[in-house]
């Protein structure tokens, strides 16, 4: 049984006439009979009565009318359901993110312009290091990851959008001696208790300040660690030492704690989106289409 065959019982059971019904359905009325009688044929029950100049349902072909007519709905939805699918705007999206994310405006306005465009796209989060991201991305766990990403290279099976690079800022207690100049360079840090990410957390800032260190001579150390970011700031507060931050953390505001910038060249964390580099699902390649468009532009 095709579908073709389920269109043409319903046109003729609504028209009650064959006439019309081949009208209906822009065909002849001879094939329309002769494939009518083939579906009753395979069904093994009579459909119709027909009459010199009526047609008739009979029992079976009331019942029968009933249950072809919500297939050929459900069809039509299935169809419509796996174009809207293919033009990316229905399915499931799974979007990881760095702790410092929600401190800047590109995920809250991201998100924003993302749901009002596509309010029936479920979306999942989820907050993780940068490495991390780019395991489960290649785990097909992720789909898309807003990562923090100079310093620390990507997978080779990786693809990278640059959105924006947040200065770094030395995060130091309001009474240190260093806290009221205007910028600092990190040799200025030299000897001074650092608070920083642990070694194994999958950050690039860990890199990025390694990297600023030895161009200075001087290890990147710190003497006490902490995997949250405000943490990190309340440990500065509590004056166990100065911590280097994106800027984004800035609106992090706890009594005696100032932010100087960074001046080293290259004292900055780029904010990125990263996918798969085969990456063909429609539904990435509009959240891509909206951020550039939206953040990328702006830049310009």
């Amino acid at each position: 049984m095709e579908l073709r065959h389920l269109r043409y019982f319903v046109a003729v059971a609504e028209e009650l006439h064959f006439t019309r019904a081949a009208q209906r359905l822009h065909i002849g009325q001879p094939p329309l009979s002769q494939q009518i009688q083939a579906l009753e044929s395979e069904l093994g029950v009579r459909l119709l009565r027909r009459h010199q100049r009526k047609v008739e349902l009979t029992e079976a072909g009331r019942q029968f009318l009933g249950r072809a007519q919500r297939i050929l709905a459900d069809a039509e939805l299935a169809a419509m359901e796996a174009r809207r699918a293919a033009r990316g705007e229905i399915g499931e999206l799974s979007i990881g993110f760095t702790s410092s994310l929600p401190l800047s405006p590109i995920l809250h306005t991201g998100l924003h312009d993302y749901r009002q465009r596509f309010p029936e796209v479920r979306l999942k989060l989820r907050e993780m290091f940068t490495t991390d991201q780019y395991q489960a991305l290649q785990q097909r766990r992720l789909d898309i990851g807003f990562v923090r990403f100079n310093g620390l290279e990507p997978m080779a099976d990786i693809a990278m959008v640059e959105l924006q690079r947040d200065a770094l800022r030395v995060v130091i207690s309001a009474d240190h001696p260093l806290a009221g100049l205007p910028a600092l360079r990190l040799e200025q840090l030299r000897g001074e208790s650092l608070i920083g990410y642990p070694q194994e957390a999958g950050t690039g800032l860990n890199t990025v300040l390694r990297e600023l260190a030895r161009r200075q001579g001087m290890d990147w150390r710190p003497r006490q660690e902490a995997g949250e970011a405000i943490t990190q700031i309340g440990l500065v507060a509590a004056g166990l030492g100065i911590a280097i931050l994106p800027s984004p953390l800035e609106c992090v505001r706890l009594p005696g704690v100032c932010y100087v910038p960074l001046l080293d060249e290259g004292a900055y964390l780029a904010m990125g989106l990263a996918t798969r580099l085969d990456e063909d699902s429609p539904l990435v390649a509009q959240f891509l289409n909206l951020m550039r468009e939206r953040w990328l532009n702006d830049r310009r």
